[in-house]
């Protein structure tokens, strides 16, 4: 289900299909009060003015042409935007451009307001239209006002869209503003993590798991999430401990162990079934439950604009301000057990943690080689890492910390 949640966040049809789908229903709702309450009701609001069928016609057919126009015109924008992105800053940064929701808004509306005006459209007739399908009977013209105030508001807010649309995508591919974007995305990723370790129940240690046997996944690409609260339930039910062999982020290629099951006399095709499907693979990495992803994107950004071809070190430097913020909630955040538990209390899951030295690693570690040709880059990646000792009070971070800073101005000498 998480899978299905993050795919749906990671596609650019969702929203817009949603906002195409409330349009539809909105013309059809609209056309439906103007036949429960007809036009009488005009004739108590001077300020307002009916239409007639064939002006009617007109403004729905204006509204509709431009407004799948602009939508056209904000899909090449959108992509033009992307192209541009993934050639500054990375390809894999392709995927906050895709799932920004400012830019599904505007489509959607363009699109929602496109179908409303023609599902409206249709509904107009004329007397003499009306006559032609009730054997030459003359019927009353129809034009559903209240449908064309909503069409009128539609195109009022089309317009507001499109304003705020050509705002969004300047101010959007703006390097700042997209490496502010990641960073905060990963602070808060640091802080849900951190919420949902405080729900594990730690577990007795776990003894080793002599005899025990591997369970090979079933499919290929990269793990995006793992469900431990399924694993430990599945654990219980069959007096099992399971060990996690893959972390997530890692890749799995089918036939490679994915966990190891104790006591291997119980595992069977069934218990194998229900190990993988408790993994959530993709075609690429995730930030579900992969707190170096967003660490990463940061990372090649400052690689990249301390490139030679590039020399930006001003952009390299906002990455490290945030990768600074980044390993300061890191070495706040609680660690969570290596070893959980079921209800009974004894040791279900076990699993091989990442720790601080780990996401130093994944930032300064990483970027340590390109930060030797640039003297700006590196003073400030010094000073980041003085600002993140400042929060520690683990010796042994301390210590990882320190080491680091002279990895960092030795490469430089």
């Amino acid at each position: 289900m998480r899978k299905l949640v993050e795919d749906i966040r990671d596609s650019y049809w969702f929203v817009p299909g949603l906002l195409a789908l409330v349009g539809l229903v909105l013309g059809l709702a609209a056309i439906l009060l103007d036949v429960r309450i007809g036009d009488a009701w005009l004739g108590r609001y001077e300020w307002l003015y009916g239409t007639r069928p064939d002006g009617a016609r007109q403004i729905l057919a204006t509204i509709a042409g431009s407004t799948i126009t602009v939508a056209g015109v904000v899909f090449s924008i959108t992509l033009a935007a992307v192209t541009y992105a993934s050639g500054q800053y990375g390809p894999r940064l392709l995927s906050n451009f895709i799932r920004d929701r400012g830019n599904q808004v505007t489509l959607g509306v363009f699109v929602g307001t496109f179908l409303y005006c023609l599902v409206v459209l249709r509904t107009i007739r004329s007397a003499e239209e009306a006559s032609a399908d009730t054997a030459g009977a003359v019927r009353e013209a129809f034009v559903p006002h209240v449908a064309m105030f909503g069409a009128l508001a539609l195109a009022i807010l089309s317009i507001s869209v499109l304003i705020y649309f050509v705002h969004h995508v300047t101010s959007g591919i703006h390097i700042n503003n997209v490496i502010a974007k990641i960073g905060r995305q990963l602070l808060s990723d640091i802080r849900d993590r951190a919420a949902e370790r405080s729900d594990l129940l730690p577990g007795p240690p776990a003894s080793p798991l002599d005899g025990a046997v591997r369970v090979a996944a079933d499919r290929t690409g990269y793990i995006e999430a793992i469900d431990e609260g399924v694993l430990i339930d599945f654990a219980e039910r069959h007096q099992l401990t399971v060990r996690l062999v893959r972390r997530a982020g890692d890749f799995m290629h089918k036939g490679r162990a994915i966990v190891e099951v104790w006591p291997g006399e119980a595992v069977d095709p069934s218990i194998a079934q229900a190990c993988n499907a408790a993994f959530a693979i993709g075609d690429r990495r995730s930030a579900q439950q992969d707190l170096r992803f967003g660490i990463d994107e940061l990372v090649e950004i400052a690689t990249r604009a301390l490139s030679p071809g590039v020399n930006d070190p001003f952009t390299a430097i906002a990455c490290i301000d945030w990768l600074g913020a980044a390993l300061s909630e890191l070495a706040l955040m609680r660690p969570a057990p290596d070893v959980m538990a079921g209800e009974g209390g004894e040791a279900r899951l076990v699993a091989d943690r990442l720790g601080f030295e780990d996401y130093l690693a994944s930032a300064f570690g990483q970027l340590r080689p390109y930060l030797a040709g640039d003297v700006n880059a590196r003073t400030r990646a010094l000073a980041a890492l003085d600002e993140v000792d400042a929060t520690l009070s683990d010796p042994g971070n301390r210590s990882l910390l320190a080491a680091e800073r002279r990895a960092l101005r030795a490469c430089a000498a």
